[in-house]
């Protein structure tokens, strides 16, 4: 496979869409005056790439003020789900009422060493460690191991993506032959490629659906309460508030978590205080012997009074860490340690002392159970319980759209403090209409609670499966350690999710169905994105087309500057031609850009832009990939503009230094002419503005030369910038059956004109946008 954005200038050879992993690419040393010796070793795309050392990491350490800041922040958007949880729990586990005052010692033993095992454990110890340049989440732990293997479904891998300063690549080939096996293994089987495609989707549906369940049953629990001190309300009625203050939850959504973080903090902090305070007194007021429940030998007796009840009522007892997975979908908001300090210091310590008094209680007065919660404490903390797992889809959507696996929609960046903090206008009104549809239906928690147990748990054990892959693979791990975690975590996460499967005809089924649909949006728009790229990439456009075209006296060069747009990362892409035909010119300077989003959370600047000829030089046609992480801010129209040439300008002195280097490396102090023939034939293109230099076949000086090109370049950018924006309409082919027929046609089509356009994505200016049509039949 070729690539065009080959640089003739050193004769590399022509690589193919290989993985930067499956090799050991050496990134070159850079200086101010880098030896022509070491500039022989490699070619300029990695001097682009390395031009400027460093940079820093989005997941670099930081002060502990900023930490504390964050820290605080967290607590309005990351816990108010788990810090809620006592709103239900006793409740949701002892439905038919407590039989056997000593059940809470064990009910609570259970919920001690289930908050210790999962949420302090796995996650806040190991899960938050898997992480991707900052960013969590099922889609961050499919791009980190994309990078160490090539399980991506679309081959758009390049060698000089490992040089990005955030790329934290460290092949395991030469260093632990288990991690090489288990990478061979899934690159060569596309059966595996998918499997682990159709689990990080599965398991980002849950974490949306989640998006719905949490806001409903939180705030339906905080309203209810009110019946504690108006008794005349109806279910319909406490309903009805419920939704109103849903839709007042999810409109406050776009002043952004940064503002929220605030607004909420306080309030939640406020909670954590209260229902400790009020855990401690109802302990010493009512049983302090309920601390005999650090014992675990009550949960053993507990199993033995109570049988196949006591393993139903595990479906109660797992809610108790509803909004675990949000201490990882949320972590590109903030950052590990933030998220450790919240959860150990702050929310770990007031949920037991809530749910040790809430027990002590209940020791006294076991026919409280339904509504003991309500006889002390404020609710208003439980409305805002939802915003972890609301800012958990904007986050995952996002991260899924950017790696191809979601329609287009519009990602705002809320904060210019702290990168991973996104709003996504059409995904917050979808979910509100959802919960507003949730709410009006069930009406009460118990259905909604028999659903949430089983997306909750679903979701962390596929993440104990992908992160189980990411110790054997990526960090190595000591196989006893391999094989402990899934043994010790995913056992237990599978024991409670056998019991909320028991409830499944009791409302269990809602995750199930949100995650259904989803999944079919996400493998539909995926199946056909891949299957477009495909399409492009055996069919593009030959490397030699680009210098046929310089022979053709009578195509006319028009000023200014065209750059037409591809998702093509690996040749010249079939728009090219098929402008020419139908629009027989081309600007005097094209830039043929493709957009590609690698699989990290961001890229510096300084690395985002990589050029390449596209020969023969003097026809001034460049290749150039924009690089993006997947929380990267696209740039408006007039900055991407002036990055895109500002760089190019960069690109074409340092291809003049290099060539200066090469000869003089290879001894030519003979005359400029003689130079010249050893350097690229000139040819002859028929524009009025081209430099002297190259219309009469006399090469200058390669600084000359460089001076000329920047300056032609600048006029061409003065003349005026038009952007190219191929629009490919995508079509099953004759004798494809009739599902492929359905999919293409009308389920991606439907998707595709119904969310946002293209355009709208990139920020291509409508007053200088020409579309390029063109169908693929796939």
């Amino acid at each position: 496979m070729n690539d065009p954005l080959k640089t003739s200038s050193n004769g590399a050879a022509e690589r193919g869409a290989g993985n930067s992993a499956s090799g050991t690419v050496k990134a070159p040393s850079t200086s101010p005056s880098p030896s022509p010796g070491r500039l022989q070793g490699f070619d300029s795309l990695h001097m682009e790439a390395e031009r400027i050392p460093g940079g820093q990491s989005h997941a670099a350490k930081v002060g502990w003020a900023t930490t504390l800041h964050l820290a605080f922040q967290s607590l309005g958007v990351v816990y108010g789900d788990m810090g809620t949880s006592p709103l239900y729990v006793f409740s949701s586990t002892f439905i038919g009422g407590i039989k056997d005052t000593d059940d809470l010692l064990g009910v609570m033993s259970l919920i001690i060493y289930t908050l210790a095992l999962l949420p302090l454990m796995k996650y806040c110890f190991i899960v938050l460690r898997a992480n991707d340049n900052g960013d969590g989440g099922t889609f961050a732990l499919y791009s980190l191991i994309s990078r160490y293997a090539r399980i991506s479904l679309i081959p758009n891998q390049q060698v000089e993506d490992a040089t990005v300063t955030h790329y934290k690549l460290e092949s395991p080939l030469n260093s632990v032959k288990r991690a090489h096996w288990i990478k061979e293994r899934m690159e060569n089987s596309p059966k595996l490629k998918i499997i682990l495609f159709l689990v990080t989707i599965l398991a980002t549906s849950m974490v949306i659906g989640d998006g719905v369940l949490t806001p409903c049953i939180s705030v339906l629990s905080a309203v209810g309460g009110i019946k504690q001190s108006a008794n005349s309300l109806t279910q319909g009625q406490i309903a009805g508030i419920a939704i109103g203050t849903l839709i007042a939850l999810f409109l406050v959504q776009r002043l952004g978590t940064d503002k929220v973080g605030y607004t909420f903090g306080p309030v939640i902090l406020t909670w954590f205080i209260l229902i400790a305070g009020i855990g401690i007194y109802n302990v010493i007021k009512h049983d302090t012997g309920i601390l005999k429940a650090f014992n675990p030998k009550y949960i053993i007796d507990y199993f033995q009074r109570n049988g196949k009840e006591g393993w139903i009522s595990l479906g109660g007892v797992v809610l108790c860490i509803t909004g675990t997975e949000a201490m990882f979908a949320d972590l590109g908001h903030f950052n590990v340690r933030a998220i450790q300090i919240g959860f150990s210091v702050v929310l770990l310590p007031s949920v037991l002392l809530a749910y040790m008094g809430q027990a002590a209680y209940l020791r006294i007065y076991p026919e409280d159970v339904a509504d003991t919660f309500y006889k002390s404490i404020p609710v208003a903390a439980a409305i805002i319980a939802s915003q972890a797992m609301i800012s958990g889809a904007f986050a995952i959507i996002a991260q899924s759209q950017i790696l191809g696996c979601f329609p287009r929609v519009r990602v705002t960046h809320t904060s210019n403090k702290f990168h991973g903090q996104v709003y996504i206008p059409e995904i917050n009104y979808a979910l509100m209409i959802l919960c507003v549809a949730v709410t009006a239906i069930f009406q009460t928690t118990d259905k909604i609670g028999n659903a949430y147990g089983i997306a909750v748990v679903f979701v962390m054990f596929i993440t104990t499966l992908l992160v189980t892959l990411v110790m054997a693979m990526i960090w190595k791990t000591s196989l006893i350690w391999i094989a402990l975690f899934p043994i010790i975590f995913g056992g237990a996460e599978l024991t409670y999710l056998s019991s909320a499967f028991y409830k499944f005809t009791e409302g269990g089924y809602l995750p199930l169905g949100f995650a259904a649909i989803l999944m079919l949006i996400m493998g539909i728009w995926h199946y056909v994105h891949v299957h477009r790229y495909k399409y492009e990439l055996k069919n593009k456009v030959s490397n030699n087309y680009v210098a046929e075209l310089a022979t053709r006296r009578n195509l006319p060069r028009l000023p200014g500057i065209g750059v037409l747009y591809s998702e093509l990362v690996q040749g010249i892409p079939p728009i090219l031609p098929h402008l020419v035909e139908k629009v027989p010119s081309i600007h005097s300077v094209l830039v043929i850009i493709s957009i590609k989003y690698i699989p990290i959370s961001n890229i510096e600047t300084h690395e985002r832009f990589l050029f390449r000829y596209v020969e023969p030089r003097d026809y001034r046609v460049f290749r150039c990939v924009v690089r993006y992480g997947y929380n990267d801010k696209v740039e408006d129209p007039r900055e991407f503009e002036n990055l895109l040439i500002g760089h190019l300008k960069q690109f074409i002195h340092q291809e003049s230094f290099y060539s200066k280097s090469r000869h003089s490396l290879a001894g030519e102090d003979a005359a400029i002419e003689e130079s010249g023939d050893a350097m690229e034939p000139s040819v002859e293109v028929q524009d009025a503005r081209l430099p002297k230099m190259f219309s009469d076949g006399i090469a200058a000086s390669p600084l000359n030369r460089c001076m000329n090109e920047i300056e032609f370049i600048q006029r061409g950018m003065d003349d005026g910038v038009v952007h190219l924006l191929g629009e490919t309409n995508v079509v099953a082919e004759q004798n494809a059956g009739l599902v492929k027929k359905i999919i293409v046609d009308y389920a991606y089509n439907f998707m595709r004109k119904n969310f946002r356009q293209p355009e709208k994505i990139t920020c291509v200016p409508h007053n200088r946008l020409l579309r390029v049509g063109m169908t693929y039949e796939i």
